[in-house]
């Protein structure tokens, strides 16, 4: 009993508030994605990156040791996804993105926020900026073919990691406006993240059910197994272990629809691949927190 309480803590305020932002779709309401996007991106993912890091404080040899795991999960999915495709005959710019990028923004990092506390969101924070910016750089590389290392140094936060490391580093006091200030703008972002993926589902149509289905499964066990490999690798235990599994084991992002909208890379293919890998991860989620709890 104590722990169906302990999942449904963690399960059920994710799965009410993208819920929402689907009613909220289908009731066709004003929800404008690019602002909410750019509000997230731009402020609230920073702050929030800021706050969290500098309230807690994380040993440097930890924050190397999942940054680390972030890279190896990204080149180890990057690895065995190309290699499926290609055995598969299926276009590595199309389908290669939504396999090694996972939706760790809107659902893995109130997952690990509600599962593993402040401690969990402070280090799902580090996996979240080190795959968001390969996700940032990388996926238009492999969505429009073409590398842009540039966009590397416009990636917004990266800055706020730096920073917050500096202040820990030399044990500088931040002004009390500034942690107010960071700490309010850093309130808005889990609760517009998941009605931004509640909205997005509701506008996203399965245009190949069967290939959706074998996709998505296979972005979830790779995304699960592989974390797991990667942790025994960098023998991360603990909460770090479990960040990094939750992390990996996110279906695929939404931001990957966007690219393929963007370059003209089947977007309703990868449309298919967000919906029904989200739907299967909430039947997916209650297992893996309870392996990694």
């Amino acid at each position: 009993m104590a722990l169906l309480s302990g999942l449904a803590a963690v399960i059920i305020p994710v799965l009410l508030m993208s819920f929402a932002g689907y009613l909220w779709g289908r009731r066709r309401l004003a929800f404008d994605q690019e602002l909410v996007t750019n509000l997230v991106t731009l402020v609230g993912a920073p702050s929030l990156v800021f706050t969290t890091l500098t309230k807690i404080h994380l040993p440097a040899v930890q924050v190397a040791m999942v940054g680390g795991a972030a890279v190896g999960c990204m080149v180890l999915f990057a690895a065995v996804a190309a290699g499926g495709l290609i055995a598969a005959r299926l276009p590595l710019n199309v389908y290669l993105p939504s396999l090694v990028f996972p939706n760790i923004g809107n659902m893995g990092l109130p997952v690990c926020l509600f599962a593993f506390g402040e401690d969990g969101l402070a280090l799902a924070m580090i996996y979240f900026t080190v795959v968001t910016i390969g996700q940032f750089t990388l996926g238009p590389a492999i969505a429009a073919g073409r590398f842009r290392p540039g966009l590397l140094l416009k990636a917004p936060f990266l800055p706020a990691v730096v920073a917050a490391m500096a202040v820990n580093a030399f044990g500088v006091t931040v002004p009390q406006w500034l942690v107010n200030t960071a700490s309010l703008a850093s309130g808005l972002t889990i609760p517009l993240m998941l009605m931004a993926l509640g909205v997005a589902l509701a506008e996203l149509r399965v245009a190949n059910l069967r290939r959706a289905l074998v996709l998505s499964a296979a972005r979830l066990v790779l995304g699960g197994g592989g974390g797991w490999l990667v942790c025994l690798f960098f023998g991360l235990d603990g909460v770090a272990r479990g960040v990094v599994v939750v992390e990996s084991a996110m279906p695929v992002a939404v931001f990957n629809y966007l690219f393929a909208r963007l370059y003209g890379d089947q977007p309703e293919e990868v449309a298919g691949m967000v919906l029904v890998s989200t739907v299967l991860s909430y039947l997916t989620l209650p297992l893996l927190v309870a392996a990694v709890t």
